[in-house]
């Protein structure tokens, strides 16, 4: 094994699922508790359920599922949880605000992002971006958590291709675990 390499880790199928429904369960007892972390997050700072008494499981569902980058619990669940299909939007979830920042690579078709993967230089990674696709370089990764590194471990380059994979799996449960700031 490379020595700087980050270990591979399986992830069960529905792990990614079942941690934000943790985390939703922890934030409605935030919310409850008047902590409106989740909401900023969220960027939903003025929801109308503002009485902590009215806010359900479902509503926390929601925010963690747009802090994350989706718009709805549903589209988190199904990206998250292997079911999207090619063509669908698979959300945010690769991305960040302080990558807006940098320049990289967008293409709406996915072949021509290949071609650039394949072309010589610095590595790239292509990643997912809604119903685009997005090919960087390592700054881009450390500004999600992430690092080259992470991808030695069976990923690969090409995030798109390795959608589902039980390395895929392990590579989201990486990107769930970066700190706050990494979502911001």
């Amino acid at each position: 094994m490379n020595p700087n390499s980050v270990p591979f880790t399986p992830t069960p199928p529905q792990a990614l699922v079942a941690e934000l429904k943790v985390r939703a369960r922890l934030g409605l007892k935030a919310l409850r508790a008047g902590d409106t972390r989740l909401l900023e997050r969220a960027r939903l700072g003025g929801h109308r359920q503002n009485d902590p008494a009215e806010w359900r499981l479902g509503h926390c569902l929601t925010l963690v599922a747009r802090s994350l980058g989706f718009t709805d619990w549903d589209q988190a669940r199904r990206v998250l949880g292997g079911h999207a299909q090619p063509g669908d939007d698979l959300g945010a979830f690769w991305h960040a605000k302080a990558c807006d920042r940098l320049l990289n690579h967008w293409f709406a078709d996915l072949g021509r992002a290949r071609e650039l993967l394949r072309q010589p230089g610095p590595q790239r990674v292509l990643l997912p971006y809604r119903r685009q696709f997005v090919v960087v370089e390592e700054p881009y990764l450390r500004e999600l958590g992430l690092s080259l590194q992470h991808l030695s471990s069976g990923v690969g380059p090409d995030l798109v291709q390795a959608y589902g994979s039980p390395a895929w799996r392990a590579l989201c449960w990486q990107r769930l675990q970066a700190l706050p700031e990494c979502w911001g």
